[in-house]
């Protein structure tokens, strides 16, 4: 295995574990048990990554190399080890969850572009990587996911990560010290977005239906024939 192989492997493998890190605080933080915390930990570590390596149709990394199944179980036993302070370590979750989101926007667009995907199918690929996981962790714990909520930036630091990583390519400076400094760049913004409360505009949140009902004809079902 090459240098540059080993360092990416090693990256994308540190982006697994503090996924599943996140994932495993999530679980301790809902009272879930061991295995509910290994199971979370699993589908955050690797989940994004499997459902990019399908849309490419290629075997998942964690199919066709199995470390990638052990940074979830490490981080399981290792949370479980700590005790049980870290049911309050919501800080911690969003730390791990950027931490993972920063590396895998990175590697998910890596990964496209050697898989011959294009560059707008690159850019998509490196924010499902970064953002599918945590989708799945939080919808499965009964979370409002942070892809779908206002008060922080989620989607846009990954959509950031994988774009400049485009740029590097496009430019040819693409390496393992530029993959880190971009990974590095991509964690601050999704830091100072959570702590600073960055919104993005929220027209849903302007009316509802049940705000216009006296002002309008109640809607007809969708689904109902036509007259």
């Amino acid at each position: 295995m090459e240098v540059q192989e080993a360092v990416f492997l090693a990256l994308d493998l540190t982006g697994t574990f503090v996924f599943a890190v996140s994932g495993v605080l999530l679980a301790a933080r809902r009272g879930f048990d061991i295995t509910g915390g290994l199971v979370l930990g699993t589908m955050t570590g690797i989940g994004g990554g499997m459902i990019r390596d399908v849309l490419l149709d290629r075997v998942p990394n964690a199919l066709g190399q199995p470390i990638y199944l052990a940074p979830p179980l490490i981080a399981t036993l290792l949370i479980y080890l700590i005790g049980k302070h870290v049911s309050r370590a919501r800080i911690w979750i969003v730390a791990f969850d950027a931490i993972g989101l920063a590396i895998f926007s990175v590697t998910g667009t890596t990964i496209a572009l050697g898989a011959g995907a294009t560059y707008p199918a690159a850019l998509l690929m490196g924010a499902l990587t970064a953002c599918g996981g945590g989708l799945m962790r939080d919808a499965v714990a009964s979370e409002d996911p942070a892809i779908f909520t206002g008060t922080d930036l989620y989607l846009i630091p990954a959509l950031f990560g994988a774009g400049v990583t485009l740029i590097a390519d496009a430019t040819g400076i693409l390496g393992n010290v530029v993959s880190l400094i971009i990974a590095g760049l991509a964690f601050t913004f999704r830091m100072l977005a959570w702590r600073l409360q960055w919104r993005v505009p929220q027209p849903m949140r302007q009316w509802s239906y049940r705000e216009t009902e006296r002002k309008m004809k109640r809607l007809p079902s969708v689904f109902r024939k036509p007259d």
